[in-house]
């Protein structure tokens, strides 16, 4: 399983993404190491459909599809328990990651 966390840097929610991401793959006892990938600028980010930060893909598909026609450097809300927050929940994270175990 390839794993990847895109984000960029002045986001205030790609590290808590990543914690949740980690949290979610030792639940689901994956063990494959996250590569991140840092965009820098609004080429990157159109060149790699970047969908905002953080944004969680594998085996290069996003866990969370949208269909743009732009892409740029922004940060990127996931629906919660709790509300909108900057970054998806743990459970969220291992429901969508369980789909692409096997």
């Amino acid at each position: 399983m390839h794993i990847q966390l895109y984000y960029f840097d002045d986001c205030p929610s790609w590290k808590v993404g990543l914690e949740n991401l980690k949290q979610a793959m030792l639940l689901e006892n994956i063990t494959a190491t996250v590569e991140l990938v840092r965009v820098t600028t609004n080429e990157e980010a159109n060149a790699a459909h970047f969908l905002g930060s953080p944004s969680f893909v594998v085996n290069g598909k996003d866990l969370w599809p949208e269909e743009r026609e732009t892409y740029y450097l922004g940060c990127r809300v996931y629906q919660t328990d709790q509300g909108l927050k900057g970054a998806p929940s743990i459970v969220s994270l291992q429901e969508k990651l369980h789909q692409h175990l096997d």
